[in-house]
This record gives structure tokens, sequence and C-alpha cells, in this order.
């Protein structure tokens, strides 16, 4: 009450008191009102300013594809192994020691070269023996033809029976097939003796060596296995309900392991007979192995080409085909986009699919899970990872 006495000054305390809070009410509207044009204000200055962009979506490599121009071939799919189409066993044609061996494993060859010899053993004696029986017998075939002739010229002049000519010319008959047996018997030790000298029947490289020097041998034991790389072949096998495309000539595509290319070949023959464990038909497919870069032994897998189409190829699983039409999400300028799609021909094997319209060579399509961003998405393809 004294503190009322102070402000006002004098009069009575009550009276005063009320005048100050009747004037304290009228002013509180205006200070609220004042308060919420402030606030409207700040408001409004907060509204113009420009919100800042979201981040854009950052998407690994991983599920990051490009379209490419390509082939896409589908057909019959072939697995088998290379083998030589020209190819020889050099196997010992008499028994003895190996002398001699001139070639290693890897070692081109040309026909008629030398390979190897043998100890002829008792070779020499034997075609000395039968030189000596030729000898012989062509002596004594020359004695009996010129007693055939004496005889003619006494049976002529009536100094001879008719009888001794015909003993001599007898004769002449049996000295000439001594001689025949005796020539028959020195070709015979002069082949046995060729024999013994190993010669490469092919041209080629020598793909295995079974001997070497000192070693003993009889007939028929392997020597040397010669290949021509040249004539190299595929020969695999096809399942039995493909028969309907294959043909002689058909073109056949596949892969070597151990090689990063792809090569071509024909089928050159069909087996008549399935498989009749795994009910495949047997075929044979000609290579060009030009350089002679593909080695016999290896595996090979591919197709045999049955249909084929050029143009922009993408992987299957960056296509999707759950709507209408089938659609990829391409980024485009920084953000996805969805773009519709008519394809083509289908690889199963390589999972490779023909785009006939839609896309561009070069085209950057999102696969996997980074197919559920919404189009309009501002992404942002990481860096491929250093090696």
């Amino acid at each position: 009450m004294t503190k009322i006495r102070q402000i006002t000054g004098g009069g009575t305390p009550r009276r005063h008191a009320r005048a100050v809070w009747s004037g304290a009410w009228r002013l509180a509207p205006l200070v609220m009102a004042a308060a919420l044009v402030g606030c409207g204000a700040e408001a409004e200055k907060a509204t113009d300013e420009p919100k800042p962009p979201p981040p854009a979506v950052q998407i690994g490599q991983e599920n990051v594809v490009t379209a490419t121009s390509d082939t896409v071939v589908a057909g019959p799919i072939v697995s088998g192994e290379l083998r030589p189409q020209r190819e020889a066993t050099v196997r010992a044609e008499l028994g003895g020691s190996i002398l001699q061996v001139t070639v290693e494993e890897g070692q081109a060859v040309s026909r008629g070269m030398l390979l190897g010899r043998i100890e002829p053993r008792t070779l020499d004696d034997v075609r000395r023996s039968a030189q000596s029986a030729v000898r012989s017998a062509e002596n004594q075939l020359a004695v009996a033809q010129r007693e055939a002739e004496r005889s003619e010229k006494l049976v002529n002049a009536g100094a001879l029976a008719a009888r001794d000519l015909d003993v001599a010319r007898n004769s002449v008959s049996t000295a000439d097939a001594q001689l025949a047996d005796a020539r028959s018997r020195l070709a015979s030790a002069e082949r046995q003796l060729e024999d013994a000298v190993v010669r490469a029947p092919i041209a080629g490289i020598v793909s295995k060596r079974s001997v070497n020097m000192g070693d003993v041998v009889s007939i028929g034991d392997e020597l040397f296995a010669i290949i021509d790389p040249s004539s190299m072949r595929l020969a695999a096998a096809v399942p039995s309900e493909d028969l309907r495309v294959l043909k002689i000539g058909v073109p056949v595509r596949f892969s070597v392991r151990g090689y990063d290319q792809m090569f071509d070949g024909h089928i050159e023959r069909i087996a008549p007979q399935a498989d009749p464990g795994t009910r495949q038909v047997p075929i044979y497919v000609a290579i060009p192995n030009v350089g002679g870069r593909l080695v016999a032994g290896l595996f090979a897998e591919g197709r045999v080409v049955s249909q084929s189409a050029a143009g922009i190829v993408v992987p299957t699983n960056a296509v999707n085909t759950a709507g209408a039409r089938p659609w990829v999400l391409r980024v485009k300028d920084g953000k996805t986009e969805r773009v519709e799609l008519s394809l083509g021909l289908r690889d199963p094997r390589t999972e490779r699919v023909q785009v006939t319209s839609g896309l561009s060579e070069g085209d950057v399509l999102l696969r996997g899970a980074s197919q559920g961003i919404t189009p309009g998405t501002a992404v942002q393809v990481s860096a491929p990872a250093a090696k």
C-alpha cells in the first residue's frame, strides 16, 4: 500500500490501484497483437528461403551395367574335348634296345623325319646271309640257262635227245624259283632293318615321347605320338531333343578353358547313334586352328548357332518384365528415368537379351535392388575401385 501511494502521489489508495490495473488490461491486447504480427513476419521470412536439395543416392558399381553393341546367339549347348583330326601313334615294329632318340615333346617334325633307332640285333647277319643266297641263286640260274642253250643246239643238230632239253629247261625253272626265294628273304631282311629306323609318318608336333635311349622295347610298344595341330576338331555332344537343329555345316561358337576369346567352327560330322548312357548325340566340329594356338585335350563349351541377332545387348537382370511392357531404370543427367523397351533374341546361357528399341549404346542402367529407386531421383554412381 505504501508503494502505491508513492507511485500515485496522493488520493485514496484503492482508487489508484484500480486505475493502474485497468490501464494494464487495456494494453495487453495491443501487446499480444504486436507479438503475433512479429511471429507471422518471421514465419513468412522463413518460408521464402529456398530449401536445400536432398542428397543424391549413392549407387555402387555392382548395381550398374552399360548397354553395349554385340551379337546374341541362341541354340543347343555343346561341350566336349579338343582333339586333333590327324594324329599318329608310332609303335615299335621290332624288338630291341633303343640306340638313339632325336626328338623331344613339343618339337615340330616333318613327314619322314628321323625320330630314333632300334638296335637290329642279328638282322645284319640275316641280311648278309640273304645277299649270299641271292648271289648263289643268280649263279645257278646263269649256269642252268647256259646248259639249256647248249642242249637246245644239240637237239636241233640231232646229237641229243629232246628229253635232255626238257631236263635242262626244268633246271632253269628250278634255279629261277630259288633266286626269287632268295630275293624275297633279302627284301624281308632289309625291311626289318628299315623298321629299326623310326621315322615320322605325318608332319606335326610330337605330343608324347614314351622311350629314352637304352630302353628295351618289344614289337607293338608305343614310342611316340604325333598330332597335326592345324587339324583340330571339337568332339562334343548335344541333347537328343535338339536334333532338329543339327545339320552338317551349321556354325558352332564356343569358348576354350584357358583362352579369353571365342572360337568359331562348323559341324563336320554327326554320329548316327546316341550315347546309351547320356542319350546325347556326339558331333564333330571342324576348327580352323590358325597359328596352332589351340591345344589338344582342353575342355570346350559353347553352342550350336541356330539363331543370331546383332544390336544393343544388356544383361537380363537389368530388365524388369513385371509390367505390361519390359522396362529399365536408366541414369541420365544424374537422375533416374524409367524407359520402356522392345526386346528381341534372348540368350539364356549368357543371360543377355537384345534390345530392339528404347536404348542406345553406352546407356547406364541400374539392376538388382537399385531398380526400386523412384524415377526422377538424383543418383551418383561410385567410381570403379582402384586395382
